[in-house]
């Protein structure tokens, strides 16, 4: 063993004088040689301790120290302790000890007495701070005790300090890989490389860019991604080695410690450049110096203080840029140094001989990381579990599956070492590993039994709300591969369950599966988690596990629901709401599952549920008392109409809230379902005093007619009914269809121009709004009014205008949609290489108007063309027309109060307004039904032999005298629309003409006595009756 520093004359009693070999150097170093080989050993301000190679311990304290602060005087003492130690750790005056049965134990400079610490077990690593200590057990939990004056137990804010070990909580879960401490602050290494710090920050040796205490971890984020695979602390600095072998450091640099020719603080890492190319593989840390050991030069590097030889440079002075330790060429070439370490003053290196490189720390006594799951132990779980090693295996099962540090470090993605690049965007995890394990689990039935009762009833519970890393959340994404294994078994609902409860319980803060689970779950609330993470990255296969164990779950409640008289309504709240959230990651992902993966097909038992069912059969079941004495027939009869309105209230509430889970005919059955609670809010207003408030307009001046009444209407909350001047026609629905399929020709050529009509046929809102009152306001309002009365307005409007109603972005695929010529310009100049694009010789400019500011002086290059080409679609879409769309936005609530149609998508919300063009004709014939007639007549057969030559259009008319408009609305499509035909009754049947009663879908036909005749009729009815009758 070299050693140099302070004491380097006696050699802290290790050997005699004739075992000291001073070297022949200037460094003042010296050679030890001790008969029983030092397998580790640790050193603090005022000791040092060793483990020999046989596990026994001895350390060294100072005794003695002159006036004038030379330390002279140092006595070993050995340590009479039963257990074999593995590991040790110093602070300023004690050790911390580390048997190999994971007990930990400490000795103080007044005793050789080792004394048990708390009832720690099962503990892997150990560290010391000057005044504090940390322990890693196997299950990846951190306990700290000791001073916390600065917070470097990590405890968190205004906790005291503490002799007894005390869980850090904010690193449950983390998977970790090294804990470390310097003089009053600490931190943790997680296997995927990222760093926690807490603790005193006076100098920046927490590396966070400030100097403010942290009283709990921290993460230091400008070191995510550099691989880091150590870290080394001194007592106000700190240095952080990568695997490709490259040095940081950080904190305090009044000696020269940080390597950068500089005695200044560094408040964040910053690359030791003297380092660079040397491929480090290890690093130490002194009280104020610093130690790197290049192993393929064999040479250690030293800087920082150097006033007691610590640097082994033969100048007791302080250095600030790394220079060789100069070790005896004499030995080295004989000798492999195994590991350097430092503390307080002092600086050693541990070697061996060249035969047994490689053997001087024994295996055991390496760092030992968070335990892991991995295909060799469920291989032997699987052959051994019908053995009597079962009761083991269980334990060895529980001690797995309860530790989320344990599943959080399992099943990386070791290649290319993808797991270290860990971030919100990437899990870092093999999950076509995990999903293997688990299949392969799936084989003993006992064995995955247990591993589901384990996570069931201790994992789950014990889960964080408030995890710190994207590793701790890597759990949310492995267990769902349990789920889908279980619930093929169909024996996994009622741990998805419980699930759900532990997702909904995480904090939102925490919980961006958009940002983050964007490492989980979209954000697990409404604030949206930054939920742009971890599950808006899983590939499709593994992302639809996540939503199936979820869709499945829902399923089986309302399957529930559907034959037992049971309310799952507050559990369905939770799945649909994962199921909301996860859909919203979907729109997130570059790659995007089918939305129809979300949709429950059974949403149509929550309304014929057995609660439903037997509340009915309840009503049906009373006796009403004819002579009108005894109320108790009404009262009953009242009470279960208030329970099955209530329940559907209910449903109905949760249902709107979560769309997602919703088909187009789902979200149809809900709004409608939404109508007709306003409908019954203001029953009293429509068919009471405003009963006669029908807008009455005269077919000539229809649309002045529409916008004087609609400037006069205060109440927007009941349905329109319309009434046109000299006709007989009532509204029940068939008026209001024809009178906004009137409405929408004449929006299109009204003046002042409200809308533009573009070479695609679509219509826009007009950028010159010049005479515009409150037409635009007026033009939303109808467009709501339309929608609220569940009419078609069939203006053509691009599905841009719907997606800004609904607050989505709009891109250059719906300017494809409005211009295509225009479009196909702004696509050529992202295609096309960058001579031709300089050779346009655009600038962000558009009619005139700048893109952005000084936008005439910055040309289109291929760097910034993709913002041109941005900029360019939210003028024309966004900027351009935004006073105008803002008073259309502002029309288009008030026409329709229902703010249910915000479930709906972009394109569903337009076939909503503009009606279904899907013409299904076959089914208008299947669905049709008679009065008067038989479908074998004469009549009939004629009819439908006419009808069926008509030409498309003739169809399209035919449709309009049938029902008001050619377009009909979503959910009265021709595949529902059940036509009655009716007979006339008339003796003269040649001399009338066929009328439509267009509420009730019905065709009064005479029986004409040809269909020459039929057809004759028919074509001028369909052609020139634009006027209620019978409506």
């Amino acid at each position: 063993m070299f050693s140099w520093g302070e004491n380097i004359r006696d050699g802290f009693g290790l050997v005699k004088s004739n075992g000291l070999v001073k070297a022949n150097t200037d460094s003042c170093l010296n050679v030890i040689l001790t008969k029983s080989p030092i397998a580790h050993l640790s050193a603090g301000n005022k000791v040092v301790a060793f483990i020999r190679s046989n596990g026994k311990v001895s350390f060294a304290c100072r005794m003695h120290e002159y006036k004038d602060g030379r330390r002279v005087t140092w006595k070993l003492k050995g340590v009479e302790c039963r257990e074999k130690i593995l590991a040790l750790s110093c602070g300023d005056t004690h050790v911390v000890l580390l048997s190999e049965e994971g007990r930990v134990f400490c000795l103080t400079s007044a005793s050789n007495d080792p004394r048990p610490v708390g009832n720690l077990n099962q503990v892997i690593q150990v560290a010391c701070g000057d005044q504090h200590s940390i322990a890693l057990t196997q299950d990846g939990k951190v306990f700290t005790w000791g001073q916390n004056s600065r917070g470097q137990l990590g405890l968190g804010k205004g906790e005291p300090s503490t002799s007894s070990p005390q869980p850090v909580k904010s690193l449950s879960g983390i998977p970790l890989a090294q804990i470390t401490a310097g003089g009053d602050h600490s931190f943790a290494l997680t296997l995927s490389g990222a760093v926690f710090g807490w603790g005193k920050n006076s100098a920046g040796q927490l590396g966070l860019g400030d100097t403010i205490d942290r009283p709990a971890p921290a993460p230091v984020d400008c070191l995510n991604l550099k691989k880091t695979i150590a870290i080394s602390c001194g007592v106000e600095h700190t240095v952080v080695l990568t695997k490709g072998g490259l040095v940081f450091t950080f904190g305090s640099g009044r000696y020269g410690q940080l390597g950068h020719n500089s005695l200044r603080n560094e408040l964040r890492p910053r690359l030791v450049a003297e380092l660079w190319g040397a491929k480090v593989t290890q690093i130490a840390c002194g009280r104020n110096h610093t130690l790197a050991f290049v192993g393929s030069f064999k040479k250690i590097y030293s800087f920082g203080h150097g006033e007691l030889g610590q640097l082994g440079n033969g100048v007791k002075m302080d250095q600030s840029v790394p220079l060789p330790v100069q070790l005896p060429q004499d030995h080295i070439d004989d000798l492999q140094i195994e590991q350097t370490f430092a503390g307080g003053n002092h600086s050693f290196a541990l070697c061996s001989s060249a035969k047994e490189s490689g053997k001087g720390l024994n295996d055991s006594r390496v760092e030992k990381m968070t335990q892991t799951l991995d295909n060799d132990i469920i291989d032997r779980w699987i052959l051994q579990c019908d053995s009597t090693s079962w009761e083991k295996i269980q334990k060895e099962i529980t001690e797995t599956f309860s530790s989320a540090s344990c599943l959080n470090g399992s099943f990386l993605d070791k290649s290319c070492d993808k797991h270290y690049q860990t971030s919100l965007k990437h899990s870092g995890l093999d999950l076509s590993s995990a999903r293997m394990a688990f299949q392969k689990l799936a084989e003993k039935d006992k064995v995955l039994a247990e591993v589901k009762n384990v996570v069931h009833r201790i994992l789950l519970p014990s889960l964080s709300k408030d995890p710190i890393g994207v590793e701790g959340l890597r759990v949310y994404l492995i267990i769902p591969e349990l789920l889908r294994v279980l619930l093929k078994q169909q024996r996994g609902i009622d741990i998805t369950e419980a699930f759900v409860a532990t997702v909904l319980r995480l904090n939102p803060d925490k919980l961006q599966i958009h940002e983050v689970i964007c490492v989980l779950l979209y954000q697990l609330n409404s604030r949206l988690i930054p939920t742009e993470g971890l599950w808006s990255t899983l590939s499709d296969s593994f992302f639809r596990t996540v939503v199936k164990a979820f869709h499945s779950l829902s399923a089986e409640y309302l399957q529930q629901m559907a034959v037992k008289r049971c309310d799952h309504g507050k559990s369905l709240k939770k799945t649909f709401g994962l199921l909301q959230r996860l859909y919203d990651v979907n729109s997130k992902r570059r790659r995007r599952i089918t939305v129809d993966t979300f949709h429950v097909n059974k949403i149509s038992s929550l309304f014929q549920s057995k609660l439903i069912l037997d509340l009915n059969s309840e009503l049906t079941e009373l006796v009403w008392d004819i002579s009108g004495e005894d109320d108790t027939y009404w009262i009953e009869s009242e009470m279960i109409l208030s329970k099955i309105k209530r329940y559907k209230d209910n449903i109905f509430c949760l249902l709107k809230d979560y769309p997602c889970i919703l088909d187009t005919e789902a979200k149809c059955t809900v709004w409608m379902y939404a109508f007709d609670q306003i409908k019954d809010c203001h029953e009293d207003i429509e068919y009471g005093w405003l009963s006669d408030k029908s807008v009455k307009v005269d077919r000539e001046t229809l649309l002045d007619d529409t916008f004087q009444q609609l400037r006069k209407m205060t109440c927007h909350m009941v349905a329109l009914k319309v009434k046109f001047q000299a006709e007989n026609g009532v509204d029940e629905g068939g008026v209001s269809l024809e009178f906004f399929s009137l409405l929408g020709r004449e929006l299109l050529t009204m003046e002042p121009k409200t809308l533009e009509v573009y070479e695609s046929g679509l219509a826009w809102l007009t950028t010159d709004d010049g005479g515009v009152t409150d037409e635009f306001y007026l033009l939303g309002l109808l467009c709501g009014k339309a929608l609220f009365n569940q009419c078609v307005l069939n203006l053509c409007f691009p599905l841009a205008l719907f997606k800004k109603l609904l607050g989505l972005t709009t891109t250059l695929d719906d300017l494809k949609e409005l211009s295509p010529t225009e479009a196909s310009c702004l696509q050529y100049v992202l295609d096309e290489d960058e001579e031709v694009v300089e050779a346009l010789d655009l600038v962000f400019m558009d009619k005139g108007q700048e893109l952005t500011p000084n936008g005439e002086e910055l040309p289109v290059t291929m760097v910034n063309r993709k913002k041109y080409v941005d900029l360019y679609v939210d003028m024309k879409l966004n900027k351009s027309v935004q006073s105008q769309f803002a008073d259309f936005e502002n029309g288009f609530h008030k026409g329709c109060p229902i703010q249910t149609w915000r479930m709906f998508l972009p394109e569903e919300l337009m076939t909503l307004l503009q009606g279904d063009d899907n013409y299904e004709w076959d089914k208008l014939r299947e669905n049709a039904k008679y009065q008067g007639y038989r479908p074998t007549d004469d009549i009939i057969q004629n009819f439908w032999s006419v009808f069926t030559e008509f030409s498309e259009e003739q169809k399209k008319k035919f449709l309009t005298f049938l029902t008001g408009t050619d377009r009909l609305p979503r959910g009265r499509s021709l595949s529902k629309l059940q036509m009655q035909i009716t007979s006339l009754g008339s003796t003269d049947a040649d001399e009338y003409y066929p009328k439509a009663q267009t509420c009730s879908v019905t065709l009064c036909l005479p029986n004409y006595s040809s269909i020459d005749t039929l057809q004759e009729k028919l074509l001028h009815a369909i052609t020139h009756c634009d006027v209620f009758g019978d409506a």
